[in-house]
């Protein structure tokens, strides 16, 4: 009998063919495959790890942008080399085409001290020793310690006497065997040794009257006086040259041509034969007109800071004549500068720092407080001394002392900085200054000006000022605003400042001379 389906009921049979037969993609449509299906799906597998090795120059290639890259990395470094060889070129082409000094090589008698001295002057100190030239044979090691490098003997021959005898008997002091012995001294000390022959008769009578030629009769003279002045026994002594002034005859330029032509005999790089000639007139001769070729036929010419007087120059008189001379313009010969005129004794020391830091070389007049032996007697004295001593022998003793060690410092001091020596000299026009005043007083008295100038080599720069006015006075501000407001002190009149300054503080005493170091903030030049 057969079933008939009813409507709207499910066969029984209808999960094998019908809605019941929906198999899932990992589920089988039997009977067992629901028992047969994992519960959790399992993860994948890792993949086998790998260790990193570096890319091959292909992979590099294709990664780095191909063979383009290699060319533009190479283009550049090119550019890059090429530019730093550029600024190169560039700094070392500034630094050649900037203006800068140039070391111009010193001759022995522009690099020297001259000291200037009369035997007779040591006589009359060692009268109770030995003689004037003995006894500046014992000093001559001393005076070399002291930074001196010449020496010119004054007053060493009789004026007016003959030239033919000037070898053997026109000596004022001794035998000709002790000036000998003093050139050979000298010698072994390193000193030159100069002698001045101002005012002695080397060209003998000259008659230049009636109706002959002047200047066949010069000539005549001039001829003699070479046959007759023994220039060469004096050069083969040692003598490293001879001083004579502006009023001998010998200046002229016939005579000093003779003078070179007998010089170049006996000279040599090192033991180069100088003239010098003292300037006794407010304006020297020219002798360019003599010159022989590019050789001035005069090597030194001697100038006076302070005119010649009777009396002692005021403080104003010396500091009109120091300005003078700042303000005057260096000629193409070598200066020689000495103080020359008289002066008080509290501008000694003023006008010994003003002489030892001009241009040229400095000619220093023998002084008592240098002398070697006076201060050795003065210290033995001193030694026996009750300890009451007077104040006056204390402040004599403190000044002999103070004057050894400025000269010792500016001698020292110029050998060694090139400013000093041969640097570029700058007059600072100060006009005024101002001065400081006690409580008590009203206006101070009217001063001579701060005078002061540069001496300037390369970045390096010393500042010399000069208060030759009897009260204080300060540097105003304003006067140099270009300077260098720091500085260390080098050397003073006193000798008692030391360490690093202001400009702006500083403060000069009456009769001061100071020498100043600048250098910038934060540089140790």
């Amino acid at each position: 009998m057969e079933q008939t389906e009813e409507p709207g009921r499910m066969p029984l049979n209808a999960g094998a063919t019908g809605y019941g037969s929906v198999a899932g993609p990992r589920l089988s449509a039997s009977a067992g495959g629901s028992e047969s299906a994992p519960l959790l799906i399992p993860e994948p597998e890792p993949e086998p790890f790998q260790q990193w090795q570096p890319l091959t120059k292909e992979e590099l290639e294709v990664a780095a942008g191909g063979p383009g890259w290699r060319k533009a990395r190479c283009s550049l470094m090119l550019m890059f080399w090429l530019a730093w060889l550029a600024m190169l070129a560039v700094a070392i082409a500034i630094v050649v085409m900037s203006p800068r000094p140039v070391e111009t090589p010193l001759k022995w008698w522009q690099k020297s001290l001259f000291y200037r001295l009369q035997p007779d002057l040591l006589t009359e100190k060692h009268a109770g020793g030995s003689g004037g030239l003995d006894a500046l044979c014992e000093q001559l090691p001393y005076l070399r310690a002291l930074g001196i490098g010449a020496l010119i003997l004054e007053g060493l021959f009789d004026k007016k006497a003959s030239p033919s005898n000037l070898n053997a008997t026109g000596e004022r002091f001794g035998a000709l065997p002790q000036i000998q012995h003093l050139l050979a001294e000298s010698n072994r000390a390193d000193l030159k040794v100069v002698l001045e022959v101002c005012e002695v008769d080397l060209l003998g009578p000259q008659d230049v009257a009636g109706n002959e030629d002047n200047t066949s009769k010069l000539s005549a003279t001039v001829q003699k006086y070479a046959d007759t002045f023994p220039l060469r026994f004096w050069l083969e002594q040692g003598v490293a040259g001879f001083a004579i002034c502006d009023t001998d005859a010998e200046y002229s330029g016939k005579t000093l041509l003779e003078w070179k032509g007998v010089f170049n005999e006996f000279s040599s790089e090192e033991k180069e034969r100088i003239v010098v000639v003292k300037q006794t007139k407010d304006v020297l001769l020219p002798l360019k007109s003599f010159s022989q070729g590019n050789v001035p036929l005069v090597d030194v010419v001697m100038r006076s800071i302070l005119p010649s007087s009777q009396h002692l120059l005021s403080a104003k008189e010396v500091a009109a004549a120091i300005e003078t001379h700042l303000q005057t313009s260096v000629e193409d010969i070598w200066p020689s500068w000495t103080v020359g005129g008289k002066a008080s004794i509290d501008l000694k020391e003023l006008l010994l720092l003003l002489v030892m830091t001009l241009p040229g070389s400095p000619a220093v007049q023998y002084d008592e407080d240098l002398d070697q032996v006076q201060n050795v007697s003065l210290k033995v004295v001193s030694s026996h001394r009750d300890t009451n001593k007077s104040s006056d022998t204390h402040t004599d003793e403190e000044k002999k002392r103070s004057v050894a060690a400025l000269f010792s410092t500016l001698s020292h001091s110029r050998a060694r900085e090139e400013a000093l020596l041969f640097g570029s000299f700058t007059f600072l026009p100060f006009n005024s200054s101002t001065y400081s005043s006690s409580s008590n007083s009203t206006l101070p008295s009217p001063s001579p000006p701060i005078l002061a100038f540069l001496r300037s080599w390369g970045c390096v720069h010393f500042l010399i000022l000069l208060n030759v006015g009897p009260e204080p006075g300060a540097l105003e501000p304003t006067r140099a605003p270009s300077l260098p407001k720091a500085g260390v002190f080098v050397a003073n009149t006193r000798m008692d400042r030391m360490g690093s300054t202001t400009l702006d503080t500083l403060e000069l005493r009456p009769h001061e001379a100071i020498v100043i170091k600048l250098f910038e903030p934060g540089s140790y030049s």
